[in-house]
Formats: C-alpha cells, structure tokens, sequence
C-alpha cells in the first residue's frame, strides 16, 4: 500500500494520543497549574516542551533512523551500546515505573474512594489480568485503544475542562510559589512519555503492517502524520488540565499531593457524580497507558533477544511483576522516578536532538560524548541533590533550571567530532 488512509492515521494518532496520555499526565499538569499561578501557560509550555516537543523529535528522529524500533535513536552510540541503553530504558520506563503508576494511580483517584473497603492488591490484580488479556495479542492494540477506549477517554477529560472554565473554582494566584520554568521541566521529566517513544512505536508497528503498509518510507508517513494529531490533541488537554489547576491556586490546596488534588478540584466541579466520573477517566488513561507499554516492552525484548523471550510469556510476567510494583502506592513510585528521570532524561534528549539532524553528523563520536558529557552531569547534579560534595553543578549555566548539563552536552560534541571514528552508515 504507498497510499494513506485517513481513518488509520486517525486510528493510529488516537492510540499514540491514548498511551501518551496516561497516568503522569493526568496528575501533574494540574500540580503544575496550583503552583505557578497565574504564570500557568510559562510553566506548561516548558512541560509541553520536555515532554510533547521532546517526544516529537524522538518519533521524528526515529523514523530518519531507518529503525523503527527502541534502538532507533540510540543506533549510533554503536550496536552493542544501543542494545543495552534500549534494555535499560525500556526496563527503566515499562514494568519497574511507568506501568504500576497506571494501576496505582487509578486506585487512588476515585476506586478507593468509591469502594472503601477494596484492596489495592485486589484492584492491582484486576486491572493487569485486564492489561495481560488485551495485551496478549499485540495485533489488536490499536483498534482496542484507538477506537474504543481513546473517545470515551478524551470525552471524559474535555468535559471536565469545559466545566472548568465555565464555572472556574477560584481566582488565580497573581504569583508563582515555585520557579515556574524549572517546574515545568521537573514535571515533565515525571510523564516519562518520551522515554516511551520507542515502545509505542513497537507496540503499533504491528498493527500498521498487518493493515497492509509494509515498507518503512509509507510506514514512517503514517507514523509522522499520527504523531502531529496526537501532539495536537496533547496541547489542547494538557493546557486545559494546567488552567485548570491554576483555578485552585488561591485556594486552601496547598497540602494535596497531584493525585488528591484532581480528586479534589473533580469533587468541587461535579460533587459526588465527578468522583466517579474522574475513576472513568483516570481507568482509561491508565489502561491505554499500560496496555501500549506493557505491548511496546514485550514487543522489543522479544526482538532484542531475537525470539528467545516470547511475547506472550514477557506479557504475563511483565503484569505479575508490575502488579507487584504497584502495590508501593503511587507517592512511593513518583519519589523513586524522579532521580532516575532526572539521569535518564537528559541523556535521551541528547541523543534525540542529535539523531534528528543525524545526517548532518557524520561523525558518531559526537553523538557518544555528548550523551557522555549529559549523563555525568545530570547524574553529579542528582548525586548532589542526595549530599554527595559535588557542588561545582551549581555554578554551570541553566543549573537553577534543571537545565545544567546541556552547555556539558555541547561542549562533549564538539570534542567528540575531533576524535577519529569510522563514517557512520546511519
């Protein structure tokens, strides 16, 4: 097939939009807007952009890699590497957090409230025996999500906005309590969404091919054109749910943590009824969510492992362990993510940013020492943050933004193209 078809990129760029969407993103964009305040759209367009914009290159600079999969956009750092950086994200993102979160985060937002008396660990193993069976064949990913659970999900969530803006809950606070750049970029790091680029694609690659588009120039079109509508549709939510935030932010909220905070902004917008309405949403958020991630995982462990590791078993152990996982609840789950994203992430923005313009490196030391440089840095600022005597972080530029390691990153590539390497055939 070397034409596309209207209804599968809005299928596919639904499901893109469905998995993006999930747990993290639900919670902290209106955290976000109770702390910056008035400054709610400065403190969102820095999260859409770390998260959504990077997400964007990422998808991008995959489909120019020529490798559709989790070592797409670490290909140059050498075969070997990729393979283990794919292994150690993936594992990283999938079952030890991005995963339980979807389970934790659905029981505490309106489950537990509804059903007092109901155990996370019932709950947990409920919702993966869900995720394991719709997940068994990854085939069926994209038309389970895209055209089921993805419009009941963002009907949900725009209703919500809607009402928000209609009947705001309070005035917004005329100042920021945080540094609102620096906030934007912490939370979303928290989303993990582009660490996920290369599991969704896996997880609907799948599905592409099986609906007849069987080369990577058509298949990497319709990835392309998917990811616009996806974007698009993630702007319009994601701003909505950071104003929304920000209608409580002269309010007596200070005290809530993300997740009782939506229960609690639904709860004064439609009463009992939003409670209810906000664990509809909050279920199929974080279904589509696990449900791509737990494919995308499996998917690409099978392939880096070259069929020793079947599907279907990685599934079924997968929805054990993160059922396990979950159970940490999701404030115990969010505080272990946050230094590891805060490692990971500006090592795969590197590398993203590069593999973009990747035809214009010719030289793959580049690429290596800038990631280099990125995670020495970003793991002496974590390490830092923990005590350790390596204060020289805080006097590098962009430091009060979370932002120090990228002058490093830029300085480690312009090394990095004087050291001889090989021409790079990607």
């Amino acid at each position: 097939m070397n034409n596309l078809k209207g209804k599968d990129i809005m299928a596919v760029g639904l499901t893109m939009f469905a998995i993006f969407f999930g747990a993290g993103n639900l919670i902290f964009p209106p955290y976000l807007g109770r702390m910056t305040g008035a400054e709610w759209f400065l403190g969102f367009f820095f999260f859409f952009i770390v998260d959504i914009g990077v997400s964007m290159i990422a998808i991008f600079a995959t489909i120019r890699s020529n490798d559709l999969s989790m070592t797409g956009i670490p290909s140059r750092l050498g075969k070997k590497m990729a393979t283990v950086v794919a292994i150690i994200i993936a594992t990283c993102l999938a079952p030890c957090l991005a995963v339980p979160r979807t389970a934790a985060t659905t029981f505490e937002m309106g489950w537990s409230q509804m059903f007092p008396s109901l155990s996370i660990w019932v709950f947990s193993f409920i919702f993966f025996a869900i995720v394991c069976f719709l997940t068994i064949r990854p085939s069926k990913v994209v038309d389970i999500v895209g055209n089921y659970l993805t419009p009941i999900l963002v009907i949900c969530v725009l209703v919500l906005i809607v009402l928000g803006i209609v009947d705001p809950i309070g005035p917004i606070a005329e100042e920021s309590t945080v540094v609102t750049i620096k906030e934007g970029i912490i939370n979303g790091y928290q989303t993990m969404d582009p660490l996920g680029v290369g599991l969704i694609i896996v997880a609907i690659m799948g599905a592409v091919t099986e609906k007849g588009y069987a080369t990577k120039d058509i298949q990497g079109r319709l990835l392309a054109r998917a990811a616009l509508l996806a974007g698009i549709l993630l702007f319009v939510i994601y701003g909505g749910l950071t104003h929304l935030g920000s209608t409580v932010s002269s309010g007596s909220y200070e005290d809530y943590n993300q997740a009782a905070l939506l229960v609690a902004i639904t709860e004064e917008l439609l009463g009992t009824w939003g409670v209810i309405m906000m664990a509809v949403i909050v279920l199929f958020a974080c279904l589509t969510t696990a449900i791509g991630l737990t494919s995308g995982f499996a998917g690409t462990l099978e392939k880096l492992t070259n069929g020793r590791c079947k599907y279907k078993t990685v599934v079924i152990v997968m929805s054990v362990f993160s059922f396990v996982v979950s159970n940490a609840g999701i404030d115990k789950i969010i505080s272990v993510a946050a230094p590891i994203l805060s490692v990971i992430f500006p090592c795969f923005i590197t590398m993203s940013v590069l593999m973009f313009f990747g035809k214009y490196i010719k030289n793959d030391n580049v690429i290596r020492v800038a990631t280099l440089f990125a995670f020495v840095i970003s793991l002496s600022e974590v390490l830092a943050g923990f005590g350790l005597p390596l204060t020289y972080t805080q006097y590098l530029p962009l430091h009060e933004y979370s932002l120090g390691w990228i002058l490093p990153a830029v300085i480690g590539g312009i090394i990095g193209k004087f050291i001889p390497c090989k021409q790079s055939e990607a």
